[in-house]
């Protein structure tokens, strides 16, 4: 970018609204959604769903519950007709969704139009003509009066064939397209032209949208562009104040947010943003959006890994992995102070007792989209014990003591740090076990046994310590006391066990228990250890020796 090219640019005026009412307004309801997937997200793409796509594509909208859906542009092509006809004539259509179609106001295709949607049970015909001064001046060299006139005529084309959609209930919808940029007397001027063809009322509202065809301001602007439409324009209460943003300042969310604040009653977007140059609304962002505050977005995302495979899969597009609430690593933390916190938020919430989510760094509970907690902490170098700890902890039942976390925790730091990646579960298992579990020299176990009379522990060891087998003997108020003395007598430096822990791995006729033993030398040092045996007395006595071994 070249600095003296920004002369060519200027920025986009504002609208005239001093007594704005959408800065204090909040929030606390849903809007009426619609999908434009199969239709505006279609048409983006470099190879565009057939028919058995677009259909996979329209069950999984269904089943999120979406009660508009825009199909297609049926007077665009063969493949668009024949959806709407696939759709209407083998019964696709719950009775309580409208099937929505774009068309321009040109008479051809208002014509093929209506043949696409006989039989249909409940649709929304929306009609579109570009309105701003460069549309108007580049694309159709007409006037302001030669515009409206285009859209008055349209207008009266789709009222003049609704008869033939008998049984049909129809709601009509016009967008002055790229809105945005236009100026919003004039916009207000052409849909009320509008609306007096199609005459809407209270009790048969028409959809007015007003699109955000091109971000070509910051999103309040668009705001007040609503606003102001909203307070102006003639019958409100006889239309459905509908916004479709598109991305391409990247405030597509912002605006729409801003936009409903404003006044409006309908959102249009698609599943993840797909859409022309930078995209559309991602409507999985604001219906989440909203949930994470407590309102109900009437739309269910229960299932988000689902229904992203169904949409990569149709499209051929991915969803990105900083995608908001979709993306593979959005619940993800390396960071090591994340970790901790979120181990942490997650352990008070499941312990009960609080009646709002409010765990640090997680806006959303990830169980709410069928996420695991396990994809939430991931371990790579910027990873730390906290992590680390909850990976083993969920994965495989390994609790580590909070002290043995600390000494672990950097070890695999450093082991990860040296791969120079993410590292998986049972990379993470392999490294614990080979330095704690797999600890065998110098000293390694063949046989223990111990027994104890009015308190006193006798134990019986035969040991092997680097080659050569030892037998030992030794006593203490516990077997692991005994085992102590018994290494003492046999050479071993001198420590005493300051710490130990065991618990169960797994369930059943097999099950295995894991034990953590703390040593502290003469010198002071303090090593753990870390065994694991079916017998729980032969784990400790074992996790002893890793210790010892480490040392």
């Amino acid at each position: 970018m070249l600095k003296d090219t920004v002369s060519k640019y200027r920025p986009f005026p504002g609208v005239h609204l001093p007594n704005r009412q959408w800065p204090s307004r909040t929030l606390s309801r849903a809007p009426i959604w619609c999908s434009v997937d199969l239709r505006d997200g279609n048409q983006a793409l470099a190879v565009p769903m057939n028919v058995a796509q677009k259909l996979e594509l329209f069950q999984a909208l269904v089943k999120c519950g979406f009660k508009e859906i825009e199909v297609g542009f049926p007077s665009a092509s063969n493949t668009e007709f024949a959806f709407n006809r696939l759709l209407i004539e083998k019964g696709h259509i719950p009775d309580d969704v409208n099937i929505q179609v774009l068309v321009q106001a040109r008479e051809d295709l208002i014509e093929k139009t209506f043949q696409s949607l006989v039989g249909a049970k409940r649709v929304v015909i929306h009609m579109y003509n570009s309105t701003s001064p460069a549309q108007r001046r580049v694309v159709f060299g007409k006037s302001k009066d030669e515009i409206k006139a285009i859209a008055v005529h349209g207008a009266k084309l789709i009222k003049d064939r609704l008869h033939r959609l008998a049984g049909t209930e129809v709601t009509l919808q016009y967008s002055p397209e790229s809105f945005s940029a236009t100026e919003v007397e004039y916009a207000k001027e052409v849909s009320e032209a509008v609306m007096d063809v199609w005459q809407p009322t209270p009790q048969h509202k028409m959809i007015l949208n007003l699109p955000d065809t091109v971000e070509v301001a910051m999103p309040n602007v668009y705001a007040d562009q609503i606003e102001w439409m909203c307070t102006n324009i003639k019958n409100r209460e006889s239309l459905i104040i509908s916004l479709h943003t598109h991305n391409d300042r990247n405030t597509g969310t912002a605006a729409t947010e801003l936009g409903l604040l404003a006044g409006a009653d309908r959102v249009e977007g698609t599943l993840f943003g797909n859409g022309e140059r930078t995209g559309n609304l991602d409507i999985v962002t604001v219906a989440l959006n909203l949930y994470m505050h407590g309102i109900d977005p009437r739309l269910d995302f229960s299932d988000l890994n689902a229904l992203r495979e169904v949409y990569e899969r149709c499209t051929g597009m991915t969803v990105p992995p900083r995608q908001p609430y979709a993306g593979e690593l959005v619940f993800t933390a390396f960071s090591g102070s994340h970790q901790d916190a979120i181990k942490k938020g997650i352990a008070e919430w499941e312990k009960g007792g609080r009646t709002h989510w409010d765990v640090p760094y997680l806006t959303i509970d990830p169980r709410d989209l069928s996420r695991e907690y396990r994809e939430v902490i991931r371990v790579n170098s910027q990873s730390g014990k906290g992590g680390v700890a909850y990976l083993l902890e969920t994965e495989f039942g390994i609790e580590l003591p909070k002290d043995m976390q600390r000494e672990f925790g950097p070890i695999a730091n450093d082991l990860v740090d040296a791969l120079g990646r993410e590292v998986k579960g049972e990379e993470l298992k392999a490294m614990f076990w080979k330095e704690y579990v797999e600890r065998t020299t110098p000293w390694s176990l063949i046989h223990f046994h111990a027994d104890g009379v009015d308190g006193v522990f006798r134990c019986r060891a035969s040991l092997r310590k680097n080659g050569a087998e030892l037998k030992l003997t030794g006593e203490g108020n516990g077997p692991i006391a005994a085992f102590v003395n018994a290494l003492a007598n046999g050479g071993a430096p001198k420590f005493e066990v300051t710490n130990y822990r065991e618990h169960a791995l797994s369930a059943g006729e097999g099950a295995s228990a894991i034990s953590y033993i703390q040593i502290k030398l003469a010198d002071g040092k303090v090593r753990w250890g870390a065994a694991v045996d079916t017998n729980i007395e032969l784990a400790s006595i074992k996790a002893v020796l890793s210790a010892l071994n480490r040392a």
